[in-house]
């Protein structure tokens, strides 16, 4: 196979790209990261100077493909397949891309601020910053309820990369700062998520690893 994803499969930028590689079936072989093994993670710097998963690597194209989102796209054209996931029209492609901007930057990132100070020892901790990055994630499950008040998927009928991010997102979220009986439409969004082959896939793999992830202290 001329497809190497680099990555951890408890690590939830790599669940957009392994959600859109199951989502079409593509042959790859999985290389796992351990970023604590310093030779792994010299291995992973010497692929993408940034040091951080997922990475494809295509040995066919000789092309190496950082970030989730450009892995994605990359998929779409090189090789595709049955479900695209950046739609034709380029309306469409654009809110795709904003949402899946959005579930990055706004639900992404603040879960991530709350979950990496959880492991911080004691003296250490930001309890301003994570006050401000639940703020977020509340504002942000306000804004994801009424856009998905009529169900389907991130933008309508269609499960696109907006899905893929949507994913990881609302899973680690509802475990940082969790939904709520105000956010029935954000539990309901999830719920239909993980029953997705795709995105199954992904939990079943990373089960194993859940007892690594921090719990609120």
């Amino acid at each position: 196979m001329s497809l190497t994803l680099h990555y951890h499969p408890l690590a939830s930028y790599c669940w957009k790209a392994l959600i859109a590689l199951y989502e079409n079936d593509v042959p790859f072989t999985p290389n796992l990261v351990d970023l604590g093994n310093p030779a792994e993670r010299a291995a992973l710097v010497k692929l993408w100077g940034v040091g951080k998963f997922p990475v494809l690597q295509d040995d066919a194209r000789g092309e190496i493909v950082p970030e989730s989102s450009i892995i994605i796209e990359y998929l779409d054209r090189h090789p595709g397949g049955r479900t695209p996931l950046i739609p034709a029209d380029p309306d469409k492609a654009l809110q795709a891309r904003l949402r899946d901007r959005f579930y990055d930057l706004y639900v992404h990132l603040p879960m991530q601020k709350i979950v990496v100070d959880r492991m911080r020892p004691d003296g250490r901790r930001d309890p301003h910053g994570v006050a401000e990055a639940r703020a977020q994630l509340c504002a942000s499950y306000a804004m994801i309820e009424h856009q998905m008040a009529g169900g389907g998927w991130a933008i309508g009928a269609d499960f696109t990369l907006a899905d893929c991010a949507a994913a990881p997102s609302l899973f680690y979220g509802n475990m940082a700062e969790p939904f709520g009986d105000d956010h029935r439409h954000v539990a309901a969004y999830l719920e239909r998520l993980k029953a997705r082959p795709s995105v199954a896939r992904v939990l079943k793999e990373a089960e194993p690893y859940f007892h690594m992830v921090p719990k609120e202290p």
